[in-house]
């Protein structure tokens, strides 16, 4: 990860408070593999294509891992800002646990009570090109036949007075002055000429001209030319409100103002981002499936879950045994069963995410699906749902945490929006992220999914002014 923290003086007075004491995790680290002192994580929101170029974003600070415990990165060593969003930190923006980009930060500010970061959104390095070594030899009388860059000298070489080979110069004999005729000249320019070419103007020259006035006769023979411009004289009057154009910065000028998002627009998009003081390497969080049929099934039972969680599940009565007669061709009467009648089609979602993630090396899938009603043609209000699950030894899915609420409750049940999974305390053990956005308000909260149990981690302070524009 990026080296940003370690910048700052601060950082070693707080390691000597601490004495370099870490606490112990359940995390799978590498031999020798020590975890970061600090290590910062946060939500890059932004609107626009990400390919291209943001249009505005902000950072949100979240958690930061401070050898020992999580603590809430809005208000971290705050002086004034926090620490995680000081001007000069440095964080990775990760998709599925794959770095996409670099944000660093410029400035911060206050927004919907709480502090966020804004800067500069920058493309990943590129990994350099892998370069051929080149073995040059030293030895001037190496006998060896290998490929050299240089020429092979030997002793006799360095007696000889010049190389027949090499190309020399000479100097210009007498005889060869005679002019060339095909050799172009300059001659100096005569007072003639000048006049004949100051009469004679460039006719694709761009030249400004001054409009012409109704009272000019020539304006009358001609039409004005395309592709001129034309300047008008200006006023010598002070107006106190005209703008005016200075070279140079402006005294007053301070920090540059960036794009920076506000409010809560409805095109908000969301990443993680994460920062520290080691270098380590990607996780990827994404969980590979080797069957695309237990995938896809895998999601139907969950489309299921949510739908009997939404109160969508539709019981259709079984139909009581019924027999038709027919008559058969000797005249005899036999009995047909009907067919029971077909059952109606599941109620939609809309908005439906489903995905899949490895938290940890050789673990299991946990499957995060989200999805909400449309809105009722009776007035109903929007539900929403997201569900946490894991299939079990026998296939069977097990539902680990259930969120359930509705557009008029949200500030009571706030909705669960999933971000992402990141690995907030360096163990390489992922935490889901998600927004916990209500209707005035909202909070971002990491839960770790452990021993078939979806524990909440950690959740930020309220911020206000969530509803979206």
């Amino acid at each position: 990860m990026a080296n940003r923290f370690i910048s700052f003086g601060f950082f070693f007075s707080f390691w000597a408070i601490t004495g370099g004491a870490s606490a112990q995790y359940p995390g799978q680290l590498a031999p020798g593999e020590k975890k970061p002192v600090l290590r910062s994580v946060a939500v890059l929101e932004w609107t626009g294509d990400a390919a291209n170029k943001p249009k505005a974003s902000r950072l949100v600070p979240l958690t930061i891992f401070n050898g020992e415990e999580l603590v809430d990165g809005g208000l971290y060593l705050a002086r004034p800002e926090p620490l995680s969003v000081a001007p000069g930190v440095e964080y990775e923006l990760e998709e599925g646990g794959k770095v996409t980009g670099l944000y660093d930060v410029d400035h911060a500010g206050q927004e919907q009570g709480g502090w966020v970061g804004y800067g500069n959104w920058k493309r990943p390095p590129a990994l350099p090109k892998p370069t051929k070594k080149i073995e040059t030899i030293d030895d001037w009388n190496d006998p060896d036949d290998r490929p050299i860059l240089h020429r092979k000298h030997h002793p006799e070489d360095r007696k000889s007075a010049s190389d027949a080979d090499r190309p020399t110069l000479h100097k210009k004999s007498d005889e060869s002055a005679t002019p060339d005729p095909d050799r172009p000249t300059l001659h100096k320019r005569s007072e003639d000429d000048a006049e004949e070419t100051a009469s004679a103007p460039d006719p694709d020259r761009p030249v400004l001209r001054k409009p012409r006035t109704s009272g000019d006769p020539q304006s009358k023979k001609k039409k004005k030319e395309k592709d001129v411009g034309f300047v008008d004289a200006l006023a010598t009057g002070d107006d106190p409100d005209r703008p005016r154009l200075k070279r140079g910065k402006p005294v007053e000028a301070g920090v540059a103002v960036l794009p920076s998002l506000m409010g809560m627009p409805p095109d908000l998009r969301q990443t993680v981002a994460v920062s520290d003081a080691a270098a380590g390497r990607e996780h990827r969080w994404r969980y590979e499936w080797t069957d695309a049929a237990e995938e896809a099934r895998m999601r139907g039972l969950l489309e299921d879950k949510a739908r009997a969680a939404l109160g969508l599940t539709v019981v259709v009565p079984a139909p009581a045994p019924s027999v038709k007669k027919i008559r058969t061709k000797n005249g005899a009467k036999a009995a047909k069963p009907v067919a029971p009648p077909t059952p109606p089609e599941p109620a939609p979602l809309a908005d439906a995410q489903f995905r899949a993630f490895e938290l940890a090396y050789g673990a299991g899938a946990t499957l995060v699906y989200s999805a909400h009603t449309e809105p009722g043609e009776d007035g109903a209000p929007v539900k929403f749902v997201t569900l946490v699950a894991q299939p079990d030894l026998y296939g069977n899915l097990v539902v680990l945490l259930t969120n359930v609420t509705d557009a008029v409750h949200l500030d009571v049940t706030p909705r669960l929006r999933l971000i992402d999974a990141v690995d907030a305390e360096a163990d390489h053990r992922g935490e889901l992220v998600f927004e916990l956005r209500g209707a005035s308000a909202r909070q971002f909260a990491l839960y770790r999914v452990l021993r078939g149990q979806a524990e909440r981690r950690f959740v930020t302070a309220p911020m206000e002014g969530s509803r979206e524009q």
